[in-house]
C-alpha cells in the first residue's frame, strides 16, 4: 500500500487516463472494478452528457472513480458544477492552471491531481494545493507539453522538486513499465493507449483497429502553435506537417484543424481525415483486451519483473 493506494482507495496504484472519444462510463467503471482508478474524460463531453456518465458509472461500480477536466474548455464552470452536484471524488486536471478550481474541489472534499510536464508545472500544482500530479512524458498521445522531456528524465525531476506524489504518465502498457516508472520515483502510473484498446472504450473500432498496426516511429507531436498533440500520423497529419514546414501561423493551423478533427478520427473512424490521438507506445499494443484483463496483466508483469530484479 502506497500514498497513491490510500489517497484513491485503490487496490493497484495504475489510473486509466482520461482521453477524449474513448473514456465513458464504461471504460472507467471497468477499471474502477478490476482494482484501478478509472477516469471520464470530460474532454469531449457536453455538460449534459458529463453528467449522464457519471450517473451510469455509480450504477455500474461501488468503486472510486474519477473525472479528468482539460480546463481550457469555455464551459468548464458547467462541468465543475456537475461533478460537484455529482459528488464525484477525484477530479484529474490538465490544460490550464491549477490554481482556478483546486480551492474550489477540495473545499468540497475532492481529491484533485493535476497534469504537468516540466518540475516547474509540478511546484506551482504542489503550491496551488493538488493532492498529487501526473508528470506526462513527451511519449504519451494526446495533448503534450511543450518541453518535449522524455518520461525517462521528468519522473526522476519531478519526484526530487515535489513532496505530493506523482504518478508517471507516457510510454507505460506494460508492468515492466510501470516498474520502471516506480524505480525512478513515482507511486503510480497513469495509462492511456493501452486502455484505448479495449471492448469498453467508446472509441470507433477502426481507430482500435489503427491502434494495433501502429509501429515505431508511427506517432509524431504536431500542432505545437496551437496545443501539441501527439497523433498518428495520416493524411490529416500530412497536411498539418507540410503547414508546418510551410511557416503556417497559430491562425492558419487553426483553420487547417477545423472543428471536430479528432471526433472524426476517433469517434467516427475516419483514419485519413481525423486527428487519431496515441502515444507511442501503440508500437507495443497487438491485441484487443477487456480493461479488466489488462489491469490484472499488468500488475502481475509489475510484480513478477520487480521479484525478478531482486534476484540480480
Amino acid at each position: 500500500m502506497n500514498r497513491i493506494n490510500e489517497l484513491f482507495g485503490i487496490r493497484y496504484p495504475i489510473i486509466q487516463a482520461g482521453m477524449i472519444w474513448a473514456s465513458g462510463w464504461r471504460l472507467a467503471s471497468a477499471v474502477s472494478n478490476a482494482g484501478g482508478l478509472g477516469l471520464i474524460g470530460a474532454g469531449s463531453m457536453y455538460p449534459p452528457v458529463l453528467r449522464e456518465h457519471i450517473q451510469k458509472a455509480k450504477q455500474a461500480t461501488d468503486k472510486p472513480f474519477g473525472v479528468n477536466v482539460p480546463l481550457l474548455y469555455p464551459d468548464i464552470d458547467q462541468l465543475i458544477n456537475i461533478i460537484l452536484e455529482e459528488k464525484v471524488p477525484v477530479v484529474f486536471t490538465s490544460a490550464g492552471n491549477p490554481k482556478t478550481w483546486t480551492g474550489t474541489l477540495k473545499a468540497a472534499g475532492v481529491k484533485v491531481v493535476h497534469v504537468v510536464s516540466s518540475s516547474l508545472f509540478a511546484e506551482k500544482s504542489e503550491a496551488a494545493g493538488v493532492d498529487a500530479v501526473v508528470a506526462e512524458g513527451f511519449e504519451a498521445g494526446g495533448h503534450n507539453g511543450r518541453e518535449e522531456t522524455t518520461t525517462m528524465v521528468l519522473i526522476p525531476a519531478v519526484t526530487a522538486k515535489v513532496k505530493i506524489p506523482v504518478i508517471a504518465a507516457g510510454g507505460i502498457a506494460t508492468g515492466r513499465g510501470m516498474l520502471a516508472a516506480m524505480a525512478l520515483g513515482a507511486e503510480g502510473v497513469q495509462i492511456g493507449s493501452r486502455f484505448v484498446a479495449t471492448p469498453e472504450a467508446s472509441s470507433h473500432q477502426n481507430f482500435k483497429n489503427a491502434i494495433l498496426d501502429a509501429r515505431e516511429g508511427d506517432t509524431a507531436l504536431a500542432l505545437k502553435k496551437l496545443t501539441p498533440v501527439r497523433l498518428i500520423k495520416n493524411h490529416f497529419y500530412d497536411l498539418v506537417k507540410a503547414a508546418e514546414d510551410s511557416g503556417a501561423d497559430a491562425a492558419a493551423l487553426k483553420e487547417l484543424l477545423g472543428r471536430a478533427r479528432a471526433k472524426t478520427g476517433m469517434f467516427e473512424g475516419n483514419l485519413s481525415e481525423g486527428e487519431l490521438e496515441i502515444g507511442q507506445v501503440s508500437a507495443l499494443i497487438d491485441q484487443i483486451k477487456p480493461a479488466a484483463d489488462i489491469v490484472k496483466e499488468i500488475w502481475e508483469e509489475f510484480e513478477a519483473a520487480r521479484k525478478q530484479l531482486m534476484t540480480y
